[in-house]
């Protein structure tokens, strides 16, 4: 099974290959709480909006910076920190910060466990890192009538932060490569920075509609 960061080969829009996963060197950056002035978690357990009892994994969680605080705000979910570096989540669980009852740590491993079980997936700033396989293994956690909540780095937008516009996508190329995969996808208001898309299995999709 391909871990969540592996590389799908897309070239930049000048031929280069992106990197096919994030430093862990450069882990610091993830911690950054300046991060919470553009995308304010707040705001993103907004869009998540889980419901009572409800299973939050973050697809590709890195330092979990995010996943404490979805699991701040939200003590009656659980939350899986899921990534494919141990060094990763051995930084996220160091943090004192991190030691939450409904906060837990996984790696790609656990995957099958979880397919069909999510309520909620979040998948923060790393679409533009995902190989099509990792795409596939997000689209599998959704339990019905779940979703999967993609932000990442808008390539239509300057901005002082986050990798070159060239390794990013359009919200119109991320909407194209979520649909290939299987997803009826519905646009949300963007961040500063980010598109904010809402993600679910087209045939749920189809059956809620019915």
């Amino acid at each position: 099974m391909k871990h969540p960061h592996d590389h799908h080969g897309r070239g930049d829009r000048h031929g280069a290959r992106q990197p096919e996963r994030f430093d862990p060197a450069r882990a610091a950056l993830l911690d950054d709480p300046a991060r919470f002035a553009y995308l304010p978690p707040a705001e993103v357990v907004a869009w998540l909006d889980p419901p009572a009892g409800a299973t939050v994994v973050d697809f590709g969680a890195g330092t979990g910076t995010y996943a404490i605080q979805i699991a701040r705000a939200r003590p009656d979910v659980k939350v899986i920190a899921l990534d494919e570096q141990p060094e990763m989540l051995a930084r996220l669980r160091a943090r004192p910060e991190a030691a939450l009852p409904n906060l837990a740590t996984a790696t790609p491993e656990r995957l099958p466990e979880l397919i069909g079980r999510a309520d909620r997936v979040l998948a923060l700033n790393v679409l533009h890192e995902l190989g099509d396989d990792a795409l596939r293994d997000l689209a599998a956690l959704p339990a019905a009538g779940g979703f999967a909540l993609i932000i990442d780095w808008s390539a239509e937008v300057e901005r002082p932060v986050g990798p070159p516009r060239d390794h990013t996508y359009s919200q119109r190329e991320a909407i194209a490569r979520l649909e290939a995969a299987g997803f009826a996808v519905e646009p949300l208001a963007p961040a500063r920075y980010h598109y904010v898309l809402r993600a679910r299995a087209a045939a749920a999709d189809r059956a809620g509609r019915s």
